[in-house]
């Protein structure tokens, strides 16, 4: 059973998506209202991932990423929010988020997003990935992409603003094993190891083009 944390300061939002998620089996170890709260609960209950509010009292649920990644700790984090600023969601995205849903609709769009994230994939609208890539603001002196022959920097770039394999061969006319393998070499010029760590580095990099 997937074991989750959740954080958010609206108590009738929070009863809503307890009641949604518990009905799929789904099992909330810790509901509280805030961000200490929330570390708290995920260092004492080791859950398969947190879903945080943007916005609450102290410290907010960006924040509480924050923490956790500089900590070490790299377990899936969704966060949920009425609307995102666009400081937040370069921060969220810095920060290695996994997964943003929009409060309007959460009970049903967070089982998609929790099922994609546990899977290893980004829970993000491309739209969103695309404003964060036009707002990344700092970048390495030396150009890592520079390294990537035109087809790689097309790959990348697709993976940044969060397609899938399916998708990008579709869009290039190649297979998915041909991506995987691309990737593969990738990985290895840019000295990243996963999806998360490649979409930084581009929207970095990007930012100071």
């Amino acid at each position: 059973m997937t074991r989750i944390v959740l954080a958010d300061d609206h108590p009738f939002l929070r009863t809503g998506v307890e009641g949604a998620l518990g009905a799929l089996g789904i099992d909330i170890v810790a509901s509280v209202d805030n961000g200490s709260a929330a570390l708290e609960a995920i260092e004492r209950e080791k859950p398969d991932l947190a879903i945080l509010d943007i916005r609450m009292p102290g410290m907010g649920g960006i924040a509480v990423l924050e923490q956790l990644r500089a900590s070490g700790d790299e377990r899936p984090v969704i966060l949920l929010t009425a609307e995102i600023e666009d400081a937040a969601l370069l921060t969220a995205v810095k920060a290695r988020v996994d997964g943003i849903v929009f409060k309007d609709g959460a009970e049903t769009r967070l089982h998609d997003a929790i099922e994609a994230v546990l899977a290893g994939e980004r829970f993000i609208d491309q739209a969103l990935m695309q404003r964060a890539l036009d707002l990344a603001i700092e970048s390495p002196k030396a150009s890592a992409l520079g390294k990537l022959s035109a087809r790689e920097l097309q790959i990348a770039e697709a993976v940044a603003v969060g397609k899938r394999n399916r998708d990008i061969a579709e869009c290039i006319g190649t297979t998915e094993g041909s991506i995987k393998v691309y990737l593969h070499r990738i990985y290895e010029k840019l000295g990243v190891g996963s999806r998360t760590e490649l979409a930084v580095l581009v929207l970095r990099e990007r930012g100071n083009a």
